[in-house]
């Protein structure tokens, strides 16, 4: 179905606007100065667990994620996990353990090389360093605090002195350094709160004493927890600490109604104890489906959730900056639900802090083991095979728009606009979204673009465009693709731009149907 069969877009007369009514109403004067809109959810993505990193195909994955959607920083789990050889015993355990930082120069090296720069994420254990046995993940990364703080601050020195050596002072300079993986899941962290503070608190020394323009900071946790705790802990005990760092997701629980987020306690709000006990103790295929049953449950937050949450965390961090190192939504990673979810939790979450970390960059994704299957419903904006998901191409036109925001006069609960500037060109993302698809229903919108238009081109992801998830099960679901289904699939993920014909002069209105969970973009060139 063509674009224009679909939406029906017209541009009509002012006297043909006046005889209809349009459910949705919005106004842009697109020659308004507009406010600073910097990219924050472009300063860094997500990339599962280290030892990916080292997989061409993964790193194919975030060459392009960086040229099309402009990810400046990498974040992922386990960079001092045993599958990435950092710290290993001998052969039959005799003598000292030895420190090889081969594979985390081959990650940093690409990086480098392809002008992005690591969030260097500390975590797990080692298993010589360990103080226990407990561990997370297909990849089984240790989540116990060191043995032996002598010996974990001694490694941590040397780490920072191999990176100074190899990089330079300047360039380690400008990376940020982040002590472990939500601590308050004990999911991720085999200890309370006091423990993850004095693993932070040594970590943090030892850094700087190595260089102290180094950046750190934590305490990494879900939910937004602990930060007014970390904080405290961090002023009475003079630890170093440059910026606070959270995550969240729209299934957490904010307000820890399930009694799990208090101060000293292991755990955290957005998983009991008691499930994540069971997950631990099940079959890999039989986990999956109880996360997916997790996943699926009835959310109650509201819309912006998000929003609420990052205004909070934002005034618990007061001056420190506040960086989300892990956000996403909470299921249909696949459609085009997550497109119109993420541009609606980026026009809400402006101003409120210094970068994002999309969770993640590929379903490249190891954290339950590798499924087969081109679209599993992972958290990546591309599949196992580098197709770009719809969120994707989302981040692509964000990238493309300016960082010049304009007030769009009008409202509606759940079909939003977003409008984006540079120089003479605006792009309009017009959205209609709401959580878990509550509510939301399809509407008739109209945008009146005031100031006199050159061109006007639009985009649509729906159900219809810009979905390879449709064209993958019309082709009968294959599990493994072959050199056909790629090509299929690749164009089936294009987001096509069509030329809209204008029919007057001066200001224009443009109508349209936005259809659930959908995202309609405009390009609109103004006249000089």
């Amino acid at each position: 179905m063509l674009i224009d069969e679909y939406v029906k877009l017209v541009i009509k007369t002012s006297k043909e606007r006046k005889k209809e009514k349009m459910a949705v109403n919005y106004k842009i004067n697109c020659n308004g100065e507009g406010y600073a809109y910097p990219h924050y959810w472009e300063y860094c993505v997500g990339s599962c667990h280290a030892a990916t990193v080292l997989r061409e195909d993964v790193r194919e994955h975030i060459r392009k994620a960086h040229r099309d959607c402009g990810f400046t920083h990498l974040r992922f789990h386990g960079l001092f996990d045993d599958d990435m050889s950092v710290v290993f015993s001998p052969m039959m355990g005799m003598g000292e353990p030895i420190i090889s930082f081969y594979n985390i120069d081959s990650i940093f090296d690409f990086l480098l090389e392809t002008g992005m720069k690591p969030f260097v994420e500390l975590g797990f254990m080692p298993t010589p360093l360990a103080s226990g046995t407990q561990t997370c993940m297909h990849y089984k990364g240790n989540v116990t605090p060191p043995a032996d703080y002598g010996k974990w601050n001694a490694f941590i020195r040397k780490f920072a002195e191999h990176l100074i050596e190899r990089y330079g002072s300047e360039e380690v300079e400008s990376w940020p350094f982040e002590v472990w993986n939500e601590p308050n899941l004990n999911f991720f962290f085999d200890g309370t709160q006091e423990d993850y503070f004095t693993l932070y608190e040594n970590t943090a020394r030892a850094l700087k004493a190595v260089d102290e323009k180094i950046k750190v900071g934590g305490p990494a946790t879900s939910v937004n927890a602990w930060i007014p705790e970390f904080i405290g802990y961090c002023k009475r005990n003079e630890a170093p600490l440059d910026f606070i760092t959270t995550h969240h997701y729209p299934s957490d629980d904010p307000l820890s109604t399930m009694g799990m987020n208090g101060p000293g306690k292991k755990g955290g709000a957005m998983i009991s104890p008691e499930m994540l006990q069971k997950i631990q103790n099940i079959a890999p295929e039989e986990r999956q489906k109880l996360l997916e049953q997790f996943m699926n449950r009835e959310n109650n937050n509201p819309r912006d959730i998000l929003a609420q949450m990052t205004k909070k965390a934002k005034e618990e961090a007061g001056d420190y900056p506040l960086y989300y190192t892990e956000w996403n939504g909470s299921k249909e990673y696949d459609t085009c639900y997550q497109a119109a979810f993420a541009v609606q939790t980026l026009a809400y979450n402006h101003g409120l802090v210094e970068g994002y970390s999309f969770w993640t960059v590929s379903d490249i994704f190891e954290e339950m083991g590798m499924k087969p299957g081109p679209f599993k419903n992972e958290f990546g904006i591309q599949t196992n095979h580098g197709i770009a998901k719809p969120v994707y191409r989302l981040f692509q036109a964000l990238h493309e728009a300016g960082d010049i925001r304009l007030q769009a006069e009008g409202s509606h609960e759940r079909a939003e606009v977003l409008v984006l500037k540079k120089d003479r060109e605006i792009m309009v993302f017009a959205y209609n979204h709401d959580l878990d698809r509550r509510n939301v229903q399809k509407e008739e919108m109209e945008i009146t673009l005031e100031g006199s238009v050159k061109t006007i081109k639009k985009a649509v992801i729906d159900e219809e465009h810009c979905n390879p998830l449709k064209a993958w099960k019309e082709m009968g679901s294959p599990e493994y693709l072959k050199r056909e289904h790629l090509e299929v699939l690749e164009k089936a993920s294009e987001l096509v731009y069509e030329e809209v014909i204008l029919q007057d002069t001066g200001n224009q209105t443009i109508c349209f149907t936005a259809e659930p969970e959908s995202v309609t973009i405009f390009k609109v060139v103004m006249d000089d």
